[in-house]
């Protein structure tokens, strides 16, 4: 089980008739983080007349607003970028510093979602998977050898702990559990065994 969502925090800025539209792309995980991001950005540019703002959390979480734009002018083209480019996660906020020269309808709905495309381009996306979290216990004399191998064959290891006995915190997806089993019998002469320690979404190491 697998999503996308943005890389990194990133801006960009277009400008349409001398509107300048600055697109800030932030990853976030809650309805309170992504409403506290366009508070945020309120207070910092506020001499702007428009906060617009779209996000998608997983798993079916969408909240838009067009902020005093023309109703269905903003917050939905917006939205609908974030669609498009099936990212969750995510908040995307568009500033707008009116230019002087009304836009219409069309210009607003094509410079909104012009604007959130420039800005996940800006940002990025990378792929999210479910993992199950194995703890193995090892012998400081083995460990450094199995950990190498394990990241070579592809296993993710989240995290390393040192005490009387090295544990690596291993995470591989529900399908894989058991080719690590095998993996870790293999490496360790049989001797190794993991234990389930819980579930987690990390970033893919891949591309």
């Amino acid at each position: 089980m697998s999503y996308l969502t943005v890389a990194r925090d990133a801006e960009a800025e277009i400008e349409v008739k001398r509107s300048r539209f600055l697109c800030t792309v932030a990853r976030v995980e809650t309805e309170d983080a992504a409403r506290a991001v366009v508070e945020r950005l309120r207070k910092q540019h506020w001499d702007a007349r428009h906060h617009c703002s779209a996000f998608r959390l997983h798993p079916d979480v969408e909240r838009s607003s067009d902020d005093g734009e023309p109703a269905g002018t903003a917050g939905a083209p917006m939205l609908e970028v974030l669609r498009g480019r099936e990212v969750v996660d995510v908040v995307a906020v568009v500033t707008r510093w009116f230019g002087g020269t009304l836009l219409g309808a069309g210009g607003l709905v094509r410079a909104y979602g012009d604007a959130v495309r420039a800005g996940i381009e800006a940002s990025g996306t990378l792929r999210r998977d479910l993992v199950r979290e194995h703890l193995l216990d090892l012998e400081h004399t083995d460990a450094g050898r199995v950990e190498s191998e394990l990241r070579t064959r592809g296993v993710a290891v989240l995290d390393t702990a040192y005490g009387a006995h090295v544990t690596l915190r291993l995470g591989v997806p529900p399908e894989d559990e058991a080719r690590l089993a095998a993996l870790v019998a293999e490496l360790t002469a049989g001797a190794g065994k993991t234990t389930v320690a819980g579930e987690r979404w990390v970033d893919s190491l891949a591309p």
